[in-house]
């Protein structure tokens, strides 16, 4: 029963890393070929709301 287990945790680790590296490999290549001039629309419009603002936290060196 214990070597069941252990396969099933592998079996399943291997299924979920590789769906999840395929899909942000899937979701790159997605932007870079067919994102067209607004590929950067929503990072460019949080930048705009962010401008200004005062940063918080970190140590200063």
């Amino acid at each position: 029963m214990g070597e069941y287990v252990f396969d099933l945790s592998i079996v399943a680790v291997l299924v979920i890393g590789i769906t999840a590296i395929i899909g942000v490999l899937t979701n790159g290549a997605g932007e870079t070929f067919f994102g067209g001039k607004k590929r950067t629309e929503y990072t460019d419009k949080s930048a705009d709301v962010q401008a200004g603002w005062k940063l918080v936290g970190g140590s200063k060196k």
